[in-house]
């Protein structure tokens, strides 16, 4: 996977931005051509969805995780419908958490698949009908928010606040991946998630159109434990600095940090580089769960690297637990109605 530029995530558009608005007046038009769509099915069970404005990561996966165990807390059985991203299987198909890799489904569904019934597929609505075969009574979409084919009844839209939606522009001018203000009311609330004010004037965009702000963090487990031996943390995910700025946050001792780019696919070399880095400074690999779980299945050096790798897990928890508990019951009330 090829990093996003970083003229993205500037406050104000730069000339390679504004060279390539054409090009982005085009995207827009056909993303909200097909954000426009009827949906294709509507489930006879809740669809609740986990989205976001942006390319990259914004905390959905621990979002949808966090979703999933409210719901269970409401004596609802959740399932996940992902598309698969960056694995070779097309779908529709259930994710086995005991023996998929993470070539075949994408990272992101063997995490959720260790929590939650989960089912991947280019084909959104031919993943819920599986999903329903499972036995389901919620299904929770990690990501899709864009994706008409499946009807919605609540959508949440994921924002990091320490990067909000870049320069504002969309693909590929920037990171939004259709036009702001039809995402927008698409949008039922927005999950802001970190520290930072970067994400203020969407906040308040929202909150002018009568949408809520749920406000959530992403918090290490174990926190003492990270703090005996010098790092090398390494991460392939949508902004590595994140991760590693949460492990400074908690005081880790942090030597050497080493970023790729989102769903990166680690090679012989650079394996071999990282354990080599940690052998002559005495280092203790850390990464993070999606990292390590691409590593799965792995032969040779990279298998040496997942053994010798650790995952630093989190956990996405709400400021108002009560807020989101709530957005969850009001939309299977809503399914409930609608259905009826």
């Amino acid at each position: 996977m090829t990093a996003a530029p970083s003229f993205w995530w500037r406050a104000r558009p730069g000339p390679a931005a504004l060279a390539l608005w054409p090009i982005s007046k085009i995207w827009g038009q056909s993303s909200a051509m097909r954000m426009n769509k009827p949906p294709l099915f509507r489930p006879p069970v809740p669809v609740i969805c986990v989205g976001n404005f942006v390319v990259g990561g914004a905390g959905k996966t621990p979002t949808a995780i966090a979703l999933a165990r409210i719901a269970r807390r409401q004596g609802l059985k959740p399932g996940f419908l992902a598309s698969g991203y960056g694995g070779s299987e097309a779908g529709p198909m259930m994710v086995d958490a005991a023996t998929d890799t993470a070539d075949r489904v994408g990272d992101e569904p063997l995490l959720l698949a260790a929590v939650a019934p989960t089912a991947i597929g280019k084909d959104r609505a031919a993943s819920a009908r599986i999903l329903l075969e499972h036995g389901v009574t919620v299904i929770i979409m990690d990501d899709g928010f864009q994706n008409p084919t499946l009807a919605k009844d609540v959508s949440f839209a994921c924002v990091d606040a320490g990067a909000g939606i870049g320069n504002g522009m969309m693909i590929p001018s920037g990171p939004l991946r259709a036009p702001l203000d039809l995402q927008l009311r698409r949008a039922d609330a927005l999950i802001v998630i970190g520290d930072g004010d970067r994400a203020d004037p969407l906040i308040r965009a929202a909150a002018r159109s009568g949408r809520p702000t749920l406000r959530a963090a992403l918090k290490p487990v174990r926190v003492r434990e990270w703090r005996k031996t010098p790092i090398l943390a390494f991460a392939g995910i949508g902004r590595p600095e994140k991760f590693f700025a949460s492990l400074r946050d908690i005081d880790a001792p942090l030597t050497e940090t080493v970023g790729f780019p989102d769903h990166h696919r680690f090679d012989v070399a650079e394996a071999g580089r990282l354990l080599a880095k940690a052998d002559a400074g005495n280092l203790r690999l850390v990464t993070t769960e999606k990292d390590l779980i691409r590593l799965k299945g792995a032969t040779g050096r990279l298998a040496d690297l997942r053994d010798r790798a650790e995952a630093f897990p989190i956990v996405l928890e709400f400021e108002n637990p009560v807020a989101a508990d709530e957005m969850v019951r009001d939309a299977v009330l809503g399914a409930a109605v609608g259905s009826g």
